[in-house]
């Protein structure tokens, strides 16, 4: 009897496994209907009766991609892939534009630039670098539980700014464990560290060009039309905010959860977390970590000081891809592991971009509102905050893609003087949505743990989500009168 009843235990479990994967199938494919219909609709009622066939193709792909990055009817990647492909197959026939150029973002600089800082980060993990920073840095942090927060989450930021902010956060997750074990769940530091940690990743991305797709959305979007920003000059531009703000936040929350100056064994508790994975750093020869120190401190020289080289960072990038393959840091296991879906993903938006600002869908949306007798300032603040609102709903990568072409148009018409402000904003402003543990991938590590509640994250989220887009317009009024 007692195996019977297993036998039947397996059989019911593979038959609610096999009706929920058909469930799930049929939903996204409804989905998947369902956005065709909305898309179509919305040419016919919103496109413009003077469009031309080529501008309706264009005005369907932009809504199609809107409804599936909105429904996840299919991966946001594969959203990349399909906009590329229908613009080069219904263009090809209406238009006599190069349709190589949207097969082209492949090769575009941001993605070189993008694809470097994956190599640098895989070979860091690799190396165990990543690792050894916290050793070194956790005895210094002191035993004061307050400024031990705010050191993790400095450094959970740092991180974030060189290599994926999902990966910063599992590993920061994973060793500030020890802490949140021992001091449980509804304690005031395990509280901070629970949500700062996964913020101060989404923000830190805000420092650097490889730090958040937005970011390397609205680089790309500036070049093609004629206007660079520098790795430097956006490390000048997003770093000052990421670091005010992780700040501002760290204050918050030791008002919000009242902490009691607890005293913490820091490198105890670490050293106890970490000697996990002694036996796999011995594999790990010091010959290999020089190496990696050495490409990463030379790609980074490079990326910094590119204005003055006059070596473009997309050719940079051959730095660390080459080398770390070269010494066998990383093998062809390693590079198949690489998030290429990013890669997919910014490439789309970078081609949806393109299209939206060359065929005047930009400028059409303009046309329907109002925006000639707005204040400018008005603007910037209304701007960015429908891009927090809006990545908080969908992929920030997907809100930049379409918001930065109408803030570039805005500037085309004369509505706004500086073309570089709007669309920093926008990108700045997309690392700000924080209020659900689906707005962003270091939320939802730090929800997984089952510490913490999905209420406790609009704290956040209200005050970043505000904040964020506030400090952005305030620096970049300040830049403009040096940097732009």
């Amino acid at each position: 009897m007692p195996d019977s009843r297993l036998y039947s235990l397996k059989i019911l479990r593979r038959f609610n496994r096999n009706i929920k994967k058909r469930i799930n199938w049929q939903s996204k494919t409804t989905l998947f209907f369902l956005s065709i219909a909305i898309s179509l609709l919305g040419v016919q009622f919103i496109g413009g009766e003077d469009f031309t066939e080529t501008q309706n193709y264009v005005l369907f792909i932009l809504f199609f991609a809107i409804s599936l990055w909105v429904t996840e009817a299919i991966p946001p990647f594969a959203v990349g892939l399909l906009i590329i492909g229908f613009l080069v197959y219904s263009l090809g026939y209406t238009s006599s534009d190069d349709v190589m150029q949207y097969v082209n973002t492949w090769s575009d600089s941001v993605i070189w630039l993008f694809l470097g800082g994956f190599f640098l980060a895989e070979g860091k993990k690799k190396t165990k670098l990543d690792e050894q920073l916290l050793r070194m840095i956790a005895p210094k942090l002191g035993n004061s539980s307050k400024y031990i927060s705010l050191g993790l989450m400095m450094i959970t930021a740092f991180l974030s700014m060189l290599m994926s902010n999902t990966a910063t956060t599992s590993m920061m997750i994973a060793t500030i464990t020890p802490i949140t074990l021992q001091f449980g769940k509804k304690a005031a530091i395990s509280k901070i560290l629970l949500i700062g940690i996964p913020t101060a990743a989404a923000i830190g991305g805000m420092g650097t060009i490889i730090g958040s797709a937005p970011n390397a959305i609205a680089v790309g979007a500036l070049e093609n039309v004629g206007i660079t920003i520098t790795f430097l000059e956006w490390m000048l531009i997003g770093m000052p905010v990421a670091l005010i703000l992780i700040v501002l936040f760290w204050k918050l929350l030791l008002m919000k959860y009242k902490v009691v100056n607890e005293k913490i064994s820091l490198e105890f508790l670490f050293n106890k977390q970490l000697e996990i994975n002694d036996e796999e750093d011995e594999e790990v020869d010091q010959t290999s970590k020089n190496i990696m120190l050495i490409i990463l401190a030379g790609t980074l020289t490079l990326w910094l000081t590119s204005q003055w080289t006059g070596i473009p960072v997309a050719a940079v990038s051959v730095v660390p891809i080459v080398g770390l393959t070269m010494f066998g840091i990383i093998d062809a296991d390693n590079v198949r592991q690489l998030p290429w879906d990013t890669l997919m993903l910014v490439a789309g938006g970078l081609s949806l971009g393109l299209a939206v600002q060359q065929y005047g869908l930009a400028d059409y949306f303009i046309s329907l509102i109002d925006f000639k007798n707005s204040n400018v300032y008005v603007l910037f603040v209304i701007f960015g905050l429908l891009t927090v609102l809006l990545s908080n709903f969908m992929s920030n990568t997907a809100t930049a893609t379409i918001m930065i072409p109408i803030g570039i148009s805005l500037a085309n018409l004369g509505i706004i003087d500086n073309p570089v402000i709007l669309p920093l904003i926008i990108g700045l402003s997309a690392s700000c949505a924080l209020l659900l543990p689906v707005s962003t991938p270091p939320n939802a590590i730090a929800y997984s743990t089952g510490m913490i509640e999905q209420s406790e994250f609009r704290y956040g989220g209200i005050t970043i989500g505000i904040a964020g887009p506030i400090l952005s317009i305030l620096w970049l009024l300040v830049l403009q009168l040096f940097l732009f």
